[in-house]
């Protein structure tokens, strides 16, 4: 019996796969292994009482009607990156535009201490 390899000896060998890939390349390992060991005697009783659906696998059912929870959950990821990425660019405009008010609200205030002088001005000359 061979040494089965850990993800991380597979993540090495084959650096350029997924996790999800390496999980599949060591389960196609893991059912190969295991078409090779004999059925014991109670698996053969069982066999003749019940057969044993060959490709029927409970977990791949589950795991098919998981794949379109999954690429839902892909999709609203996409656009929660897409959502995040918007409300960065909302932020730094927001921030130039606080920054231009702020220079609009100087430049009011020293128009208006210059009108006040002038007007005092005029004032105290008697207009």
């Amino acid at each position: 019996m061979s040494k089965e390899k850990t993800m991380h000896e597979l993540a090495k060998e084959f650096p350029d796969k997924s996790y999800r890939e390496l999980e599949r390349y060591r389960d196609a390992d893991r059912q190969e292994e295991a078409a090779q060991i004999p059925m014991t005697e109670s698996q053969k009783s069982q066999e003749e009482l019940e057969p044993i659906k060959k490709g029927v696998c409970v977990t791949g059912a589950l795991r098919k009607a998981r794949d379109p929870v999954l690429s839902r959950v892909k999709e609203l990821e996409v656009a929660l990156a897409n959502a995040l990425a918007v409300n960065e660019s909302h932020q730094k405009l927001n921030g130039k535009l606080q920054e231009r008010l702020t220079e609009v609200e100087e430049e009011n205030k020293k128009m208006h201490d210059h009108l006040s002088t002038k007007i005092e001005g005029a004032r105290k000359a008697g207009l």
